[in-house]
C-alpha cells in the first residue's frame, strides 16, 4: 500500500519486510555465482556428444560469466529505469529460456548462445538487483543483510553440485538441462518478493492547473521508474539519456577510483585458485574423492564467513573504516595463495582449504558493502554497473593465466604464488591509498566547516553595520540627542 505521506520518499526501514527481500536476495545471487560452476559436471558428456575439444566445452562457462558480469551497465540502466523487481523477474524467465533451448541444441555454437549468451544475460540481470534492493530496505544492519544475502553462493554451491550429479546420472545433459531451466524459473519468483520500498506519489484529486498537471506528472519515488516530459528528452543528447541512468560522473569519484583499480588487480588471482585446487590436489597423488572434498570443505567455511563477517563489519569498532577490513581481507587471502605450495600432504590441504574458504567468503560478503559505503545508496547503481564491466576481463584473464604458468613451469606452485602476489599487491594498494581517502576526507571536511563559519561571523558583522547605519540616518529631531550620544561614545572608545 502507498504510504500515508505520499510523494516523501520513505528512508530504510532496517528490518520487516527487507529480511523476506534478503531471502530473495539470497536465491538470486546464489543462482547467478554458483550456476556456472556447478554446470562442470556436464562438460565431459556434451564433449563425447559434439565431438570437441575439452576447452571448447568450457568456454561455454567463460561466456557466461562474461556475459554475467559484462551486462552490468545494462541491468543498472534497466534497474534505474523499472526498479529492482520486473529487472529480476525478467532475468529469471530469460535462465529458464536459456537453459530451456539449450537441451534442443545441436552443435557447440548454439550451446555458447543459449548458455552462454541468454543464460548469462539473466543472471546477470538477477545479480545486480537484488544486490541493489538491500541498500534500499537497510541501514544500520546492511552488512549483515548482504553477508546473509552473499552466503547463497557457497549453499547454491553445494547443493546444485549433487543434484547436477544426480540429474546427470539419469536424465542425461539434456533432460537435465530442461530440470534446471525450470529450476532457474524460480528466480522470477525471487524477484516477485523484491516488494519496492516506495509506492508511486498519489495524485491528489483536487482542481489544477495544467501547470500543476504537469509539474505533477512523473513524480515517483526512487524505486520507481523514471518519467520525463518530451520536450525534455528531445532536448539531451545521446550521451545525456545514457547518463540520466549510468552515472559516469563516479570516474571523478576519488573513492570509486580507489575501489575500481583495486578489485581490477584483484580478480587477477580471485577466481584462479579455485579453479586449481582440486587438479593440483590430483597432481600431488590424492584421489578424485578426496580432492572433490576439498572444494566441499572450502564452501562449508565459506558458508559461515560470510554472515559472520557480516556481522564483524557491522560492529561500531569495524563498521566506520570498513574498506581497512576488506583491503585486509584480501591481503589475508593472498597470503593463504602463497602459503599453499607449502601444503604437499592431504592434511595441509584441508588447512589451506579452511582458511582460503574463510578469506574468499570475507571478501565476497564485503565486495558490494564497501562501494556502497564510498558512493552511497544513491549512486550505487551506476556504481555496480560501471565496476562489474571492468573487471568482466581481469576474471576472464586470471584462470587462462594461471594455466599458462602450469604449462610452462609443468608445476602448480607458480600459478599459486602468482595469484598471492598478486591480492597481497591489491590490499596493500587498497590499505594505502584508502588511508589517503580517509584522510583527505577529514581535511575536506574540516575545511568545509571552517567555510561554513566564516561567512557566519562576516554576516553578523555586516548586519551590526548596517542596524548602526540604518539607526544613525533616521528622520526626525528626537533622534539628535541618541546620535551626539553615540558619536560621544565612538571618541571615547577610538581615544
Amino acid at each position: 500500500p502507498a504510504p500515508a505521506e505520499a510523494g516523501r520518499a520513505p528512508g530504510p526501514p532496517d528490518g520487516g519486510w527487507g529480511w523476506v527481500v534478503v531471502f530473495g536476495a539470497f536465491l538470486s545471487i546464489g543462482f547467478a555465482y554458483a550456476f556456472p560452476k556447478g554446470l562442470a559436471i556436464f562438460f565431459k558428456e556434451i564433449q563425447d556428444f559434439f565431438g570437441t575439444s575439452y576447452s571448447e566445452v568450457a568456454w561455454v562457462s567463460s561466456i557466461m560469466l562474461a556475459t554475467t558480469y559484462g551486462a552490468g551497465p545494462i541491468s543498472s540502466i534497466l534497474v534505474n529505469r523499472y526498479g529492482s523487481r520486473p529487472v529480476v523477474m525478467l532475468g529469471g524467465l530469460l535462465c529458464g529460456v536459456g537453459m530451456i533451448s539449450a537441451a534442443f541444441c545441436t552443435s557447440i555454437l548454439q550451446l555458447y548462445l543459449c548458455v552462454g549468451f541468454i543464460t548469462g544475460f539473466g543472471l546477470a540481470l538477477n545479480l545486480q538487483p537484488s544486490v541493489i534492493i538491500i541498500g534500499k530496505y537497510f541501514l544500520k544492519r546492511r552488512p549483515i543483510a548482504n553477508g546473509l544475502a552473499m552466503a547463497g553462493s557457497p549453499v547454491m554451491l553445494c547443493t546444485l553440485a549433487p543434484l547436477n550429479q544426480f540429474l546427470f546420472e539419469n536424465f542425461g545433459w539434456r533432460g537435465s538441462f530442461l530440470i534446471l531451466g525450470a529450476i532457474l524459473l524460480n528466480c522470477c519468483v525471487a524477484g516477485a518478493l523484491f516488494r519496492p520500498i516506495g509506492a508511486r506519489t498519489a495524485l491528489v484529486k483536487t482542481p489544477v492547473t495544467e501547470e500543476g498537471k504537469d509539474a505533477l506528472k512523473g513524480k515517483i519515488t526512487e524505486d520507481g521508474p523514471v518519467e520525463n516530459e518530451p520536450e525534455e528528452e528531445e532536448g539531451k543528447d545521446c550521451f545525456e539519456k545514457i547518463n540520466q541512468y549510468l552515472d559516469f560522473s563516479l570516474f571523478k569519484h576519488r573513492g570509486f577510483l580507489i575501489y575500481l583499480i583495486g578489485n581490477v588487480l584483484m580478480f587477477l588471482g580471485f577466481f584462479a585458485p579455485i579453479v586449481f585446487l582440486a587438479p593440483y590436489a590430483k597432481h600431488t597423488g590424492i584421489d578424485e574423492y578426496s580432492a572433490a572434498f576439498l572444494l566441499s570443505i572450502l564452501a562449508v567455511v565459506d558458508m559461515v564467513a560470510r554472515p559472520a563477517t557480516g556481522i564483524v563489519a557491522n560492529s561500531r569498532w569495524v563498521r566506520p573504516r570498513i574498506q581497512y577490513f576488506f583491503s585486509f581481507a584480501i591481503a589475508f587471502n593472498g597470503a593463504c595463495h602463497l602459503l599453499c605450495p607449502l601444503a604437499s600432504s592431504y592434511t595441509g590441504l584441508v588447512v589451506y582449504s579452511s582458511f582460503f574458504g574463510l578469506a574468499f567468503g570475507m571478501v565476497c560478503a564485503m565486495l558490494f558493502e564497501t562501494l556502497m559505503d564510498l558512493v552511497g545508496a544513491a549512486r550505487f547503481t551506476s556504481a555496480v554497473g560501471l565496476v562489474t564491466i571492468a573487471e568482466c576481463c581481469t576474471i576472464l584473464l586470471g584462470p587462462p593465466i594461471g594455466g599458462i604458468l602450469i604449462d610452462t613451469f609443468g608445476d602448480y606452485k607458480y600459478m599459486f604464488i602468482k595469484c598471492g602476489t598478486v591480492m597481497v599487491l591489491a590490499g596493500t594498494f587498497l590499505f594505502i591509498m584508502n588511508y589517503y581517502n580517509y584522510r583527505m576526507l577529514a581535511k575536506e571536511e574540516k575545511e568545509r566547516k571552517r567555510k561554513e563559519e566564516e561567512p557566519k561571523s562576516v554576516r553578523t558583522e555586516d548586519e551590526g553595520k548596517k542596524i548602526w547605519n540604518k539607526d544613525s540616518t533616521q528622520d526626525g529631531p528626537e533622534l539628535e540627542p541618541l546620535r551626539e550620544e553615540g558619536e560621544g561614545v565612538k571618541k571615547e572608545m577610538n581615544g
